[in-house]
């Protein structure tokens, strides 16, 4: 199998690559933890967000939507103490909030679950792309602005165009494996 460029950096990236991006999520759990480590990336290295992955598990209880949403204050201060993970208040505070509003999706939306809710953009269909080289790949794109400002709209937080197709390219809505690439789905 062909192997994109930035998962020769290291193990961990190579893994994440072949196991896990670009494959379609369909769990809102899941979708969940994506979304909330996508915003810790935001300015700085997947890698270093994958090195930290398995203490914001354990901070934020496997990413549980229902338990993060319950977190509190003192919560966010207890985290911001903890050097394992990247201690943002923003990003931070922002987890709780979009947990928050993935709870309230079903009041606002027609969709019972953050799935439904993300899938019906591309009413199921993942937009495969296939660029030829690293430079064809955008960092932001019509869907990634949709689902950003209708995001906000909800109540989410931290979740710019950029950070929004990083999460979709990552969920597998957006595939963007290059053409020497192909997605572990397509072998």
């Amino acid at each position: 199998m062909a192997i994109c460029s930035w998962a020769l950096s290291s193990a961990t990236m190579k893994r994440y690559h072949d196991q896990e991006w670009g494959q379609p999520e369909h769990d809102s759990q899941k979708l969940f933890e994506l979304l909330s480590l996508e915003t810790y990336q935001a300015g700085l290295s997947w890698q270093t967000v994958l090195n930290k992955r398995a203490a914001f598990r354990q901070d934020f209880h496997h990413f549980d939507i229902k338990t993060v949403a319950a977190m509190t204050t003192t919560d966010i201060e207890r985290l911001m103490q903890d050097p394992a993970i990247i201690r943002n208040r923003r990003k931070l505070e922002a987890t709780v909030a979009n947990a928050q509003a993935v709870l309230a999706l079903p009041a606002t939306t027609e969709f019972q679950h953050f799935s439904e809710y993300l899938w019906h953009f591309v009413n199921g269909v993942p937009q495969i792309n296939y660029p030829q080289t690293v430079a064809e790949v955008p960092t932001q794109s019509p869907l990634s602005v949709l689902v950003a400002r209708d995001l906000k709209k909800k109540g989410f937080k931290f979740v710019g165009p950029t950070t929004i197709y990083s999460f979709l390219q990552a969920m597998g809505m957006i595939d963007d494996h290059l053409r020497d690439c192909p997605a572990k789905t397509q072998h």
